[in-house]
């Protein structure tokens, strides 16, 4: 039972992760800097420290009790898993919702698998050992999935014109995408790492009097304003850059409204780790392992889900959407591979 609710709050999560884009479609004259730091400042900064206040016994007290060692590992992941999360809304922008999640998600779960055990030398046991053969499989069928996903968008690009590219994905740029996605998907995989450096605050927060099942809750404010740190120096960049400040108060556009589903935006993406931190304490030792890829998994398929009500493949032929369900199908089965792979 414990394991069908940890399966329960990754779907949840990644039900959350694969949404939250949805909102930001509905931001009107303002460009993707703006809207993006505006959300990221409700998903990196704002929301952590009120579900922390709300589900940890005392946050500050976790925090400023860990060694700095502790805050400045979890802070520098942060940082580089903010130029995946940086590169993550780029993927949304050029690839749509349904090929960029598939191609950023399928490196990160590659990565997030092979990189902890090269960083702590048991490589070789991958291959000398049933569980290390089937997570080593998965990865290769990933890639594979990837692969097909990257041929399915060529065979789109040469299908449609120019306009009928930019009808379903405004910005729709394949070349472009497929290459932020992949420094997204590297990057991303720095998550993992800032939860195992923070590991001594969540231990703070339990012998506080937290609930374990919420004891990730008190990492995040660290972890994440690393994550804010790199996508708002970027943000404020492109706001020079382009001399789009005055969308902050710009009286043409909806400014109500932006904000509103801005902020939306953040507050569902924040909840992906709300729930993955829950999922991975019912899944325990024995299963957590499998956390990772689950929750790629769950993400890949419900924004594959919103891509296709979306009609962002409105316009291909019949042989481009076999293609890419082949290359989805493929990723989702490499994460079933690594999964069984943590059961040996």
């Amino acid at each position: 039972m414990s394991a069908i609710l940890g399966v329960f709050f990754h779907a949840l999560g990644g039900y959350a992760s694969g949404t939250f884009y949805i909102p930001f479609r509905r931001v009107k004259g303002w460009s993707w800097e703006s809207a993006w730091i505006v959300g990221g400042i409700a998903s990196w900064i704002i929301v952590p420290w009120v579900m922390g206040w709300i589900t940890v016994s005392n946050p500050v007290g976790a925090i400023t009790g860990a060694d700095s060692a502790t805050l400045g590992w979890t802070f520098l992941f942060g940082l580089l898993w903010g130029i995946g999360g940086l590169t993550f809304g780029l993927s949304m922008r050029y690839l749509g919702i349904s090929l960029g999640m598939a191609v950023a998600l399928g490196y990160c779960s590659a990565f997030g698998t092979l990189i902890p055990p090269l960083y702590e030398g048991r490589f070789d046991e991958l291959l000398g050992t049933r569980s290390g053969l089937f997570t080593l499989a998965g990865v290769a069928v990933c890639l594979i999935g990837i692969a097909v996903c990257g041929r399915a968008g060529f065979m789109k690009e040469n299908e449609l014109d120019a306009e009928q590219q930019k009808a379903t994905i405004a910005e729709f740029n394949l070349r472009k995408g497929i290459a932020v996605a992949t420094v997204s998907g590297i990057l991303s995989a720095c998550f993992a790492f800032g939860l195992t450096a923070g590991k001594p605050i969540a231990l703070l927060a339990v012998a506080g009097g937290t609930n374990p099942l919420f004891q990730n809750n008190a990492i995040y404010p660290v972890l994440l304003l690393g994550g804010f740190t790199t996508n708002f120096i970027w943000c404020m960049i492109l706001n020079r850059r382009n001399r789009t400040f005055g969308d902050y108060t710009a009286s043409k556009a909806p400014l109500r409204s932006n904000y509103f589903w801005a902020i939306l935006a953040g507050t569902t993406w924040y909840f992906q780790f709300f729930f993955y931190g829950m999922g991975d304490t019912y899944l325990g030792d024995e299963f957590r392992f499998a956390g990772w890829t689950l929750h790629m998994a769950f993400i890949i398929t419900f924004s594959t889900i919103w891509g296709l009500a979306l009609h962002e493949w409105k316009g291909a032929s019949k042989a481009t959407y076999r293609v890419v369900y082949i290359g989805l199908g493929l990723i989702i089965f490499s994460t079933v591979l690594i999964g069984m792979g943590s059961q040996f």
